[in-house]
């Protein structure tokens, strides 16, 4: 999905060199951030606010782009954008990324939004915050915009909805059992109230829009039909920037 705006020609062995724009207000990130939030308004969208822990990960990311000299979303070694995103400290439900090689700002903006995947992220009324950050090899600008739903107010209710769509959207039916599947939350393992269920998982995330490869996995089996969702706190034991989650499910 993501494009490629220029070619390097000479491979030298320099290192990226970073090119952030934090109290500048004519760097290229804030070109950029001026840029997305032109296209938002002039589509009657909210502008973005600008996230220091998106523009962290992004900074790791961009200048991991440079160093490859290549584009990616995400090298061997490195943790996947959610990951990144929760290692910088933001606390998110929805979570995406653009990443581009350009000469300037002006001509990797105006790429991103010829692209359709790329403008959708720009424009995506579902998120409120973004991160940006450039790095520079051989004149060369290696873009990178981490997008997201802030997610510090969300409520366990709405943690719960959030997992509860993808749920459904997998054929599974919502049961009223939410009081177990709280209470289920709160321990490290095991279940908790009166409904039993098949299969119970608690996990931690930093992005509730992405189910663990195991649930998915034991959903895909077919044997299970109905579902359970319990958010609780997340505590010290898993920081202020993961998501506590126990699923049941029910044959």
């Amino acid at each position: 999905m993501s494009l490629r705006f220029a070619i390097v020609i000479a491979i030298v062995s320099l290192l990226p060199r970073p090119v952030f724009a934090q109290g500048n207000n004519h760097g290229p990130e804030q070109t950029l951030f001026r840029s997305a939030n032109r296209e938002r308004t002039a589509q009657g969208l909210p502008p973005l606010k600008w996230n220091n822990a998106l523009a962290a990960a992004a900074r790791q990311h961009a200048l991991r782009l440079a160093q490859q000299d290549t584009l990616s979303h995400q090298f061997p070694g490195e943790p996947d954008l959610a990951g990144r995103v929760a290692q910088a400290g933001a606390r998110f439900s929805t979570i995406a990324e653009n990443i581009a090689e350009g000469p300037d700002a002006e001509s990797i903006h105006e790429q991103w939004m010829k692209s359709p995947p790329h403008r959708r992220n720009l424009l995506d009324p579902q998120v409120d915050s973004v991160g940006i950050s450039v790095a520079e090899r051989n004149g060369a600008l290696f873009a990178v915009e981490d997008f997201s739903l802030a997610g510090g107010a969300l409520s366990l209710q709405d943690q719960e909805k959030v997992v509860a769509a993808q749920l459904q959207s997998r054929g599974l039916r919502l049961l009223n059992y939410t009081d177990d599947a709280r209470r289920t939350c709160a321990l490290d393992n095991g279940f908790a109230g009166n409904h039993r269920p098949s299969f119970v998982l608690h996990y931690a995330t930093a992005d509730l829009q992405e189910l663990p490869d195991m649930l998915d996995q034991r959903i895909q089996t077919g044997r299970y039909h109905g579902a359970a969702i319990g958010a609780c706190p997340s505590g010290s034991k898993f920081g202020s920037s993961m998501y506590r989650v126990a699923v049941l499910l029910y044959e």
